[in-house]
């Protein structure tokens, strides 16, 4: 490969994010906070690792998603969920 083609080849990133519930005020609402960002080689890596940390005590919810990345600009595209689970922000 050229160092041309490498430039404009986009990269993919497999994203875990994990959320956490923060109490905030004197109504003590509840809103969500991320915790984890974990980067993973493949959609399914990333999906497992959601899975497992949306079943502990401390995770309110957890996001896999996939997110592409032009090396050249530095720009990062629209993130597509692969699983959401637990409590998680909406999507815009």
């Amino acid at each position: 490969m050229t160092d041309e083609q490498e430039k404009t080849t986009t990269k993919v990133h497999y994203i875990c994010q994990t959320y956490t519930e923060k109490k905030t005020g004197r109504g003590a609402q509840v809103s969500l906070q991320i915790d984890k960002q974990l980067q993973y080689a493949t959609a399914s890596q990333a999906q497992e690792r959601a899975e497992r940390e949306v079943r502990s005590d401390s995770c309110a919810g957890a996001d896999a998603y996939m997110v592409t990345e032009d090396p050249s600009s530095g720009e990062v595209g629209e993130p597509t969920f692969i699983v959401r689970l637990g409590c998680v922000p909406e999507a815009d």
